[in-house]
């Protein structure tokens, strides 16, 4: 009988990315996804190291997983990630029932790591300083029919005296753009109509190949692939953010009107200790030029507050910035202690109760020109991509979720029955906006990618038309009936994907997990850190 799995992952989208090919690995292997609420054979953590509550929450499971392992015969615990490839031996001295530890340079040797253990029954621990293959050509199990995630970068070549990421994911390394769009085109043909692409510093893509263009020029030619309706970035960092991306953005009708943009402080001395290489005036001079070519645009960041030597005057320039850039959405943190970064030694280091009492003021600053921001969407009719597991309460509302094309979040009002003909952008006083799905080479629906069905009911992946009614400070809500469907073929791949599903057969006989790493396919990045 084949043994099951699960994975958990802790950290940013770099994670969730690369858990997907773990579990392709584990997948391609002989393993299957454990059932919900059922103990797996295999549990594998996927680590963050970014703050210091994720080792706590690491030690945390892993000691609660000791008992159930006691009790399982043949259960196997593995632990990879950025904290693997920090702590290493550590983690088997502190949680000696671990089977495995593994870095971010090997996640394609989890599955011989895993049986090597079991048969010398003993741990493993394989940590590799550069990488061996880049990750995209390992399988992968997409977690979504509909959107996916595309690395175009591994590592970053920033030296932030907060971040421990570079030492743990190491020097940037690109991908061909060609692998790249080869990669893309492959999702499309699979249903994909969204996708996001990933980097530790996602624009500065092409340092590494000696083109400094090369991320724009990789915005312009997704914008060429048909039936690709959505592209995003995660996250671009401010130093490298140049006018030829801006003016991509703002020129390629798919690529939607949407930036996350770490600050991490407002404070130019700040910035400077901790060696981010902009000021102030460049960071707002940014958010200028891109509100100037696109008005729509959903800007949204990452900051710290207390780093080592913050004063009430240098936490006043943050919030400063936060007042000028009205940020539709911040993601806030309250500084964290890493050991092995150079500002973990530095003077300075600001009281807890200060860093707390700050941390407030500045989420309820930001709570209050979310909402601000999300009222003028009220009275806007805008197209949902429609997501599953988005809205929590929807089963009790009788609501339906996704993204609008500027990422925010929509609640929207069930049909009460099926809605059609017609696609969302036919619907009269619903023209579409540069930069939404239905924009794209014209309002009709191209072959192939998409279609206006009577009697449709929106499923995962299609796109529904539908004018905001009320704002929340993190959500919108559509409560009228939605102004239309157009059913995708991103749509028809979450059902084709939900109806195998059901139709497996419990309790197949896959086989063990071979010995050895895969080899690897033929070459065809929440921010990540920022």
């Amino acid at each position: 009988m084949s043994r099951s799995y699960e994975i958990r992952t802790h950290g940013c989208q770099m994670n969730v990315h690369d858990s997907e090919r773990l579990s392709g690995l584990l997948e391609d292997a002989g393993y299957q996804r454990a059932a919900e609420g059922v103990d797996a054979d295999v549990v594998v953590f996927n680590t963050c190291a970014v703050r210091e509550k994720a080792d706590n929450h690491l030690y945390g499971n892993l000691g609660q997983l000791a008992s159930v392992k006691a009790v399982k015969a043949g259960m196997q615990i593995a632990v990879g990630g950025c904290l693997a490839q920090k702590d290493r031996e550590t983690i088997v001295k502190r949680a000696p029932w671990v089977d495995v530890v593994f870095g971010t340079h090997n996640i394609g040797h989890l599955p011989a790591l895993l049986e090597r253990s079991r048969v010398q029954q003993e741990a493993q621990v394989e940590i590799l300083e550069s990488l061996e293959v880049f990750p995209s050509t390992l399988p992968t199990r997409r977690e979504s029919a509909y959107a996916a995630w595309v690395s175009i970068s591994v590592g970053c070549n920033n030296t932030c005296t907060f971040c421990i990421v570079p030492a743990l994911r190491g020097k940037e390394k690109d991908r061909r753009t060609g692998d790249i769009l080869a990669e893309v085109q492959a999702l499309v043909a699979e249903g994909v109509v969204e996708i996001t692409l990933l980097g530790q510093n996602v624009n500065a893509y092409g340092q590494d190949i000696g083109d400094r263009q090369a991320f724009s020029k990789l915005l312009r030619a997704c914008g060429e692939i048909d039936g690709l309706e959505r592209v995003r970035f995660t996250s671009p960092h401010p130093k490298d953010f140049t006018d030829d991306v801006i003016a991509a953005m703002a020129e390629t009708p798919n690529v939607m009107h949407q930036l996350h943009m770490p600050l991490q402080s407002g404070s130019d001395a700040v910035l400077r200790a901790m060696k981010r290489s902009y000021r102030q005036e460049r960071y707002l001079g940014i958010i200028e030029k891109v509100r100037a070519a696109m008005p729509d645009a959903a800007i949204s960041t990452d900051i710290i507050v207390g780093f080592p030597g913050e004063t009430e005057a240098d936490f006043e320039q943050t919030m400063h910035v936060v007042r000028e850039a009205r940020f539709a959405q911040a993601f806030t943190f309250q500084y964290s202690k890493r050991p092995g970064t150079p500002a973990a030694e530095m003077d300075g280091q600001v009281p807890k109760e200060v860093v707390q009492e700050r941390y407030l003021r500045l989420v309820a600053l930001q709570e209050e020109i979310s909402w601000e921001e999300n009222k003028k969407q009220v009275g806007r009719t805008v197209e949902v991509l429609v997501a599953e597991g988005e809205g929590r309460k929807d089963q009790h509302t009788d609501r339906l979720s996704g993204r609008a094309p500027d990422s925010r979040l929509v609640h929207f009002t069930r049909p009460e029955q099926p809605v059609g003909p017609g696609t969302a952008s036919s619907v009269a006083g619903s023209a579409p906006r540069p930069g939404t799905a239905s924009s794209v080479a014209g309002s009709a629906p191209r072959p192939g990618t998409a279609s206006s069905v009577a009697g449709s009911a929106p499923r995962p992946g299609d796109v529904v038309t539908v004018q905001l009614t009320y704002a929340a400070p993190h959500h919108l809500l559509a409560e009228g009936a939605p102004l239309g469907v157009r059913r995708t073929r991103a749509g028809d791949a979450w059902e084709q994907r939900r109806q195998a599903a059901a139709a497996k057969p419990a309790g197949v006989m896959l086989g063990l997990p071979t010995v050895g790493a895969p080899a690897p396919l033929p070459p065809a990045a929440a921010p990540a850190c920022g």
